[in-house]
């Protein structure tokens, strides 16, 4: 969503508030030193003529306190903070639909799989007593709660990791290692380097030498220049912060590696790395406003819109968001569906189903290829599955 609107209105308000405070204290500052030169004046006179002199003083007040003007100036600032915070609610309310239901469709929703997304959510987060709760309330099945233990596990895990404990870590990485070999991990390796700088720093020259033969010589042969750099540490065992390899002992290390580990012990689950619930939100969240704006445009066709079977208008969305290949057919500019997939012609170029049924007019006639000058036979495309 886009938000400079927003905060050019905030920063004006913010402006006219601050300008507006700062007058009104140069104002009272003037009227405060004003009144203080003639209290003086008041003071030191005496004698006779006091009664005169009091009386010049407080008339010579009045037309400089005139002069000064206090409640024009203030007014003045006032009315111009007043113009703009009576302008920024409109602002909001044109970035900000409060009614999102236009962009509603009638969907069934099937409310076991949402409680269990919900559910998993919570658990996800580390909140098991807030999603313990949710699955009770809502009789779901024990299916969520066996992911419980499991997140459990992972959290217990990370936890340790906080407090510089690999232990827990080490221990589930050689359990599940067949597991994490098909993927191509190197979790186990930058596991036994975070370990192994760990006894470095502390000074234990001896012990890091012979953890490094133990578990660090295995991956000599795939990761000889990573070996060689944790190696070439040694030499500053105990004061690696004043070291050529100090930011070895950088946090980000230890939060990349947290990472790369939760996301392989997702995988292992068959979980996604990231809440399906954050990801469903964050999306929607992208893709209302154009959405909002169609169905201004559309406000007397919604009966319309409902029964439509794929979005009116292109929607956006960040590469994040992007799980699925899609095909938009170069002919008819229109993304494929299952009814009108994409066609792998005989040449190699790929065109939709209902493209190639037009130009081979219904398969009566060969055409040529839009890519290529090659006749295509409809007979022999194929469909094309990502």
């Amino acid at each position: 969503m886009e938000l400079t609107t927003i905060k050019d209105g905030f920063d004006h308000v913010t402006k006219k508030q601050k300008l507006s405070s700062s007058k009104a204290q140069e104002v009272f500052d003037l009227i405060d030193k004003e009144m203080k030169q003639t209290l003086q004046k008041l003071q030191s006179s005496n004698g006779c003529e006091s009664q005169v002199d009091c009386k010049s003083s407080l008339a010579e007040l009045k037309v400089k306190l005139k002069e000064i003007a206090p409640l024009s100036q203030l007014e003045s600032m006032q009315k111009e903070l007043n113009l703009a915070l009576s302008k920024y609610p409109k602002i909001l309310e044109k970035s900000f639909i409060p009614d999102i239901s236009k962009a509603y469709r009638n969907i069934d929703f099937d409310t076991h799989t949402i409680n269990e997304i919900i559910g998993s959510h919570f658990y996800r987060q580390g909140l098991f007593e807030v999603g313990d709760c949710f699955i009770s309330e809502t009789e779901e099945s024990e299916s969520v709660v066996a992911m419980k233990s499991q997140f459990q596990e992972l959290f217990r895990i990370v936890e340790a990791m906080k407090h510089r404990n690999l232990e827990p870590a080490l221990n589930w990485v050689v359990i599940n290692s067949d597991k994490l070999k098909p993927n191509g991990s190197d979790i186990l390796l930058k596991l036994h380097s975070l370990q192994f700088v760990e006894i470095v720093q502390k000074g234990n020259r001896d012990r890091a030498l012979q953890y490094s033969k133990t578990c660090l010589a295995p991956f000599a042969s795939n990761y000889m220049a990573e070996i060689q750099r944790l190696m070439g540490s040694l030499l500053w065992t105990g004061r690696l912060e004043y070291s050529p390899y100090s930011q070895l002992l950088s946090p980000a290390i230890w939060d990349k590696v947290t990472g790369e580990l939760t996301r392989q012990f997702c995988n292992i689950l068959g979980q996604s790395y990231k809440s399906p619930l954050s990801v469903t939100m964050a999306a929607g969240i992208q893709g209302l406003p154009p959405l909002l704006k169609f169905m201004n445009v559309m406000a007397g066709k919604r009966q319309e819109f409902q029964s439509m079977k794929q979005l009116p208008v292109p929607v956006e969305l960040n590469h994040e968001f992007q799980f699925h290949s899609i095909f938009v057919c170069p002919v008819s500019k229109e993304q494929s569906t299952e009814e009108n997939p994409p066609m792998l012609m005989s040449c190699g170029h790929v065109l939709c189903k209902q493209s190639i049924t037009k130009m081979s007019k219904n398969g009566t006639k060969a055409f040529k290829c839009p890519y290529c000058p090659s006749d295509v036979d409809s007979a022999q495309c194929r469909p094309l599955i990502f």
